[in-house]
């Protein structure tokens, strides 16, 4: 499938969630959710970039599942003080209080024109945006949306597309149908309408390596189309899978493939970490069966060099 072939539904096209108008100077936010190893991160990066070139302030909170913060030296460099990595829990659940803290201190300190909070894999991005209703963030924040960002070759191979996954895909305001040129053009029609039968008249953009363009997530003319519909009460608990993150060290020198095997050998649904393999310093990204080593412009922090990220689900509720 190309967007020729079958043209994704347009943002406008999505029903307003309500008719409360966006004042002048509120700020948007944007909420990326999506499963394990979809390219949330690659798709902030990619925002930062366009919003330094443009000039525009741009504010980014990023949860990450697990306690190495890895992301932090992705982006953390590239976003300065206008990053902050919340760890410990989800910002659906646990750290919902220290998100809405965070995005306020964020406010008052660098005064950003957009806020993306980039939640974890296993996050719910409902719950995640029920914080912009919430006193004194409220006040501040404007137009909210949640994009869902999903692996069209996860989907392709039906891995791991019940419970979080559909809760995620549900849930969304727009979905970003990513790494496509991982999948055969003779699948994408079929991937295309298993996404679309997971959330029906949800709109959806396809992309590779996360590319999508900033008016598609920020609109220069927003209107009332992805607008909050009013204060809800407190939000209702909620549960989802519980996953497990767990550190393994790999020894500097390591020839690729042995690496690679190794890693495949775990059966993580989402690996992650920097290594000095016997190549050259790699960024190891692991989703299901597939690991990619790629190169590096720039050397992370040494105390990560080394030490990967396995995420995994378990069975026990939270």
């Amino acid at each position: 499938m190309t967007s020729q072939d079958n043209p994704p539904s347009s943002p406008e096209q999505k029903a307003p969630a309500g008719d409360l108008p966006v004042s002048g100077n509120s700020v948007p936010a944007l909420v990326v959710s999506g499963f394990l190893g979809a390219g949330k991160t690659t798709l902030v990066r990619h925002l930062l970039e366009e919003a330094q070139a443009q000039g525009v302030r741009i504010a980014v909170v990023s949860n990450e599942f697990g306690d190495l913060g890895i992301d932090q030296a992705l982006l953390g460099t590239q976003a300065g003080q206008s990053y902050v990595e919340l760890e410990g829990g989800c910002v659906c659940c646990k750290l919902s209080d220290e998100l809405v803290t965070t995005l306020q201190r964020i406010h008052e300190e660098v005064r950003p024109d957009r806020v993306v909070v980039e939640t974890s894999g296993v996050a719910l991005p409902f719950d995640t945006l029920l914080n912009f209703w919430r006193e004194p963030v409220s006040e501040w924040v404007g137009e909210c949306l949640s994009a869902v960002v999903v692996n069209a070759e996860q989907v392709a191979e039906g891995r791991d597309l019940e419970g979080t996954f559909d809760q995620q895909v549900s849930s969304a305001d727009l979905l970003i149908l990513n790494k496509l040129d991982l999948v055969g053009s003779d699948q994408h029609e079929q991937v295309y309408g298993r996404v679309q039968h997971l959330a029906p008249g949800t709109p959806i953009v396809p992309a590779v390596h996360a590319r999508v363009s900033t008016p598609v997530l920020f609109p220069p003319d927003p209107g009332n189309r992805f607008t909050r519909a009013g204060t809800p009460s407190t939000p209702e608990p909620h549960t989802h899978e519980a996953f497990e993150a767990e550190e393994c060290v790999i020894e500097s020198g390591i020839d690729p493939g042995t690496l690679i095997r190794r890693i495949q050998s775990r059966h993580a649904l989402r690996a992650k970490g920097f290594v000095q393999t016997s190549d050259g310093l790699r960024l190891v990204q692991g989703v299901g069966s597939r690991v990619d080593l790629i190169e590096l412009p720039l050397k992370p922090p040494e105390h990560l060099l080394g030490r990967l990220v396995l995420i995994k689900k378990i069975e026990k509720h939270c």
